[in-house]
């Protein structure tokens, strides 16, 4: 079957976005669990231990607090309350943390850090797993043991107001509820009024246990505006009044016969320094914790300072707070000044129940429990306290009773830390099943795409893929059936669940069918490649022995790219990688330009004029064969140039240079130097709001002259209405002033003004594709190039100028700017080969990733774009204007290039080479990070920095595969027009 290059690299980028998948599924694991049945629940409680004696504490001890109100303020970092910002907001809640009856606490939470799995540690005590930060955009009901959940069993009357998230995890247990939607998040005031205005009749009422609120007006505004912005101080000053609202109702209304109350202040998540959150960095991970009850008095000079504690240690300290069993995963330890105030007797029971909750837990988890330190500090402390009871029941002295009773606090508390930090370790079990195969479909992949390289980019662009000949149809299934028997194997020996065995059979089949195809075509290419010699080469023609400079950087930089990836460091700091590439590349080009324009004697000038010349016929290369010196085909048209224009192909890649230099000091991105402020933290300031207006007004100006060029009239009215509305939307939102405003006065959503581009956007695009359809329908006049392309490729920057921040728009402008330079003065000129081109264009498109402010941390993911427009949440097009927003450059980039060889006539197959080289740069840094996570997964960053490079890399393979297909359709209408 012969297939052109460009389809069979589509397909082949399709086949492998499957395999990921299904790695991606095995690689993102199940966390912690135990195992026991749901009788756990009606289990009596551990006894007391005792030594030769008999204890009469042997129920559940009674509850500490008749009433728990649980105050979450989401993106809560510890600074806002312990820092200078609480000193100076929040008066009340300072008074509380330095003098009142309270306990402070920085609560750690592990990425990542996001709403949902902060919810589930915060009640579960357990480490939700990483993938949770993908079911956090659509959350199901939680299953797993939880403080909620035994409240509700146990007859107690739950409230809750806030981010609905709460009623999506726990959808039966409230007896009152009132959701607000969590990722609208340019709402930062109706919010959190929807929650207050439920307090005051449910403080007086009173007949409730346990009241749950989720504000989230702070983490909007983080969102959109940033940690430092005014609107912080507001809030955190509205979030003290609410606090001192609640705890004083809660005062008025306790008796001395019944326990008191508890209000519980924490945050979910912190706060990074761009108003984002997810990763692991100390501003997202650090959050305030503050317990506050009359329970906690304290004696005159008592100074209490906030002790860093792990965010899962909540679920622990509120189940025993309110009477109810440790939930059944939880690794988290009680805290101990809770219940220091306690008998001595009562902390040592309270402390011993949550060491054996946590024995258990790892003798479910760990084969060789034994010989955990843990377990055998808590053996050891288990005897001691059954000595102490002995002695407390003989009625011993009371000073032997509180010096021992003090040691064996001790011992549990060390041997409570250990067990957690042992289950923590744990963390989770990865299905290594999935991941083997999903590995192998991505391997097998590559691997065809390698060697498919001499035939894919040869002068037909076509390839013979052979799955019908005899020998491959017996391997085939031959293969099949081996893989068939592998799979039963494995699936009735494994002792735990695997996603994969889980599959319907017809599933299962498809994709061991679809691993056998591949591998009898990877054996097929490779005995062709042995056996008929067609390994990848220069073309014979020519006498060279050497492979051009610029195809050896383009080359080894790939593949030192993804090599690289083997590092955290790397991984951390990838946006220096592709800062590094582009500058090479800049001057790799610049060299090359000189050499050519300049050149050094006879002997390099008679090389060039060989290269130059045209190739005759009776020496011209097999089609079927890679011919890396294609570009030098026809006569370089530099000798045509003069003038001005030629002394501006010579400074061509120095000014891309200093564009690249500039936009490095936009925006620090990664990890070192994020913290650092920056020429985007100078712009977004409130100070400088008028010198914004005038950089963004003059950057949509120079970005109309740049995209409208070679549009259709009605196209460049619509860009420049849609230019115009994108300013006026900024202004509506506050972050840029109109020429008759002086201060920002009524701010609004700018509902209006976004769907007003909106309506160009769609128009651009609709234009675009009308065109393309009818080129396809109507065989045209070859001379003509279709307008549709450009049309689209406007409507895209349209939508980039609308979506992106205001100080990112001289990275949108310096993209269209390079783009224009590369093609006028150095792609047309050089007559650059389309691969040299496709990979041009990926590394520009990696690195404007980077220049836009993006990492590899979650948390530079601006979430507030998705939002653009929209009066309230509706989940598709808010996860594809994030998606789009975030991948602007490689998206704008990618076009560019469709548009680019669309409009060359030299060669009919230059968009099929593209397509095949754009899958191959793609799937080479994908498939070589799945073998580098996998052997690094029990690594110490696994977590926090290779897990959100994994979902990154797959989100890049999803926009490679969209990509793929949109050569292949500008292919197919390029050949019909």
């Amino acid at each position: 079957m012969r297939l052109g290059s460009g389809t069979f690299a589509a397909g082949c980028v399709v086949i492998e976005v499957l395999g990921v998948a299904l790695f991606l599924r095995g690689f993102f694991p199940a966390p912690v669990r135990s195992f026991s049945g749901p009788e756990h629940h009606a289990e009596t409680p551990a006894p007391e231990p005792s030594a030769g004696a008999t204890s009469n504490w042997t129920n559940r001890p009674p509850p500490l607090f008749s009433k728990v109100v649980i105050m979450l303020i989401d993106g809560l970092r510890d600074d806002f309350v312990f820092g200078s910002k609480g000193v100076k907001f929040m008066p009340y809640t300072t008074y509380l943390v330095e003098k009142g009856a309270s306990h402070s606490f920085v609560a750690e939470a592990k990425p990542p850090t996001v709403t949902m799995p902060r919810i589930k540690a915060l009640m579960t005590g357990s480490l939700p797993g990483f993938i949770d930060v993908v079911r956090n955009l659509n959350s199901p009901a939680l299953l797993e043991d939880n403080v909620i959940t035994q409240a509700w069993a146990s007859g107690r009357r739950i409230i809750f107001y806030g981010d609905e998230t709460w009623v999506k995890l726990f959808p039966r247990h409230f007896v009152e509820y009132d959701g607000t939607t969590s990722f609208f998040v340019s709402d930062y005031t109706e919010v959190d009024d929807n929650v207050t205005r439920h307090l005051d009749a449910v403080l007086k009422r009173g007949d409730w246990d346990v009241l749950v609120l989720h504000y989230l007006g702070l983490d909007h505004i983080g969102h959109v505006s940033g940690p430092h912005s005014p609107l912080i101080g507001r809030k955190l000053g509205e979030m003290d009044s609410i606090l001192m609202r609640i705890h004083t109702s809660l005062l008025s209304q306790e008796r001395e016969t019944s326990p008191p109350s508890l209000l519980v202040l924490c945050g979910d998540h912190g706060m990074a320094e761009r108003g984002g959150h997810g990763a692991s960095s100390v501003e997202e991970v650090n959050t305030a914790l503050l317990l506050i009850s009359s329970a906690f008095e304290r004696k005159p000079g008592d100074v209490r300072r906030p002790q860093h504690v792990q965010q899962t240690d909540v679920a622990a300290t509120l189940a025993i707070g309110l009477g109810l069993p440790i939930p059944k995963h939880s690794v988290g330890c009680l805290l101990l000044p809770v219940v220091a105030e306690r008998a001595m007797r009562e902390q040592l029971r309270l402390l011993h129940l949550n060491a054996v909750q946590l024995c258990r837990l790892l003798q479910e988890n760990v084969p060789s429990y034994e010989r955990e330190p843990g377990f055998e500090q808590f053996q050891k402390s288990e005897r001691l306290h059954a000595n102490w009871v002995r002695l407390y029941l003989e009625d011993s002295h009371a000073d032997v009773l509180l010096s021992l009773g003090s040691k064996v606090r001790r011992q549990y508390s060390d041997a409570l830390r250990t067990l957690s930090l042992a289950l923590s370790a744990q963390g989770a079990h990865y299905d290594v099943y999935s991941m083997l195969v999903g590995a192998v479909v991505v391997l097998e992949v590559l691997a065809l795409l390698l060697l498919s390289v001499p035939q894919a980019l040869g002068a037909t662009a076509e390839l013979d893929v052979p799955l019908s000949s005899p020998v491959s149809c017996l391997l085939f299934y031959l293969t099949l059936l081996l893989l068939g028997a592998v799979h039963v194997i494995v699936c009735t020996s494994a002792e735990s669940s695997c996603y994969f065995c889980s599959l319907a059979w017809p599933a299962v089949a498809t994709v061991l069918a679809l691993a056998s195809a591949l591998l009898c075509a990877v054996a097929s290419a490779l005995t062709r490649t042995l056996v008929g010699g067609e390994l990848l080469r220069r073309n014979p023609a020519h006498s060279g022995p050497r492979w051009p400079e610029l195809d050896l950087l383009l080359l080894l930089g790939t593949l030192g790219h993804a090599a690289s990836l083997g590092s955290s460091s790397f991984v951390e700091e990838e946006h220096q990688t592709w800062y590094f590439l582009v500058n090479t590349l800049c001057l790799a080009l610049g060299h090359d330009i000189c050499r050519r324009c300049f050149p050094g004697d006879d002997g390099d000038r008679a090389e060039w004029l060989a290269g130059a010349a045209p190739t005759r016929p009776d020496k011209s290369p097999r089609h079927d064969v890679l011919d890396l010196d294609q570009r030098r085909k026809g006569r370089s048209s530099l000798d045509a140039l003069r003038g001005p224009e030629k002394w501006m192909v010579l400074a061509s890649p120095w000014l891309v240079l200093s564009c690249c230099r500039l936009l490095r000091s936009l925006n620090h991105t990664g990890v070192q130097w994020a913290h650092r402020p920056d020429l985007g933290h100078w712009l977004a300031s409130s100070h400088h709001k008028a010198e914004l207006s005038v950089l963004a007004a003059l950057c949509l100006l120079a970005i109309f002259m740049l995209a409208h060029r070679r549009c259709s009239p009605v196209s460049r009215v619509a860009m420049a209405l849609g230019l115009l509305g994108v300013y006026c939307y900024r202004a509506a939102t506050g972050h840029l002033l109109l020429p008759w405003q002086r201060e920002s006065k009524g701010i609004s959503k700018g509902i209006v003004e976004a769907r007003f581009v909106y309506v160009f956007v769609l128009g651009l695009l609709f234009m675009g594709t009308k065109d393309l359809l009818k080129s396809r329908v109507i065989a045209a006049d070859h001379t003509h190039q279709p307008t549709g392309l450009r049309d689209l490729h406007g409507g895209l920057v349209l939508l980039a100028a609308l979506l992106v921040r205001p100080h990112n728009l001289p990275v949108l402008l310096c993209s269209l700017l390079v783009q224009a330079v590369m093609t006028r003065f150095v792609w047309r000129p050089l007559r650059h080969s389309a691969a040299e081109v496709t990979a041009m264009h990926y590394w520009f498109g990696q690195a404007f990733f980077y220049f836009q402010g993006n990492s590899n941390n979650i948390a530079t993911v601006d979430i507030s774009a998705g939002f653009v427009g929209l009066n309230t949440y509706m989940e598709v097009p808010a996860m594809f204007l994030t998606a789009f927003s975030t991948y602007a450059g490689p998206v704008l980039w990618a076009s560019h290039l469709v548009n680019f060889l669309s409009s060359d006539t030299r060669s009919g197959s230059a968009l099929r080479h593209a397509c095949f080289c754009y899958a191959l740069l793609c799937s080479l840094p994908v498939s070589a990070y799945i073998l580098l996570v996998t052997s690094l997964r029990y690594h110490l960053f696994i977590w926090s920095v290779f897990s959100p490079k994994l979902l990154y890399e797959g989100m890049h393979l999803l926009l490679t595969a969209a990509v793929c297909l949109s050569f292949v359709a500008s292919d197919r209408s390029h050949a019909k027009s």
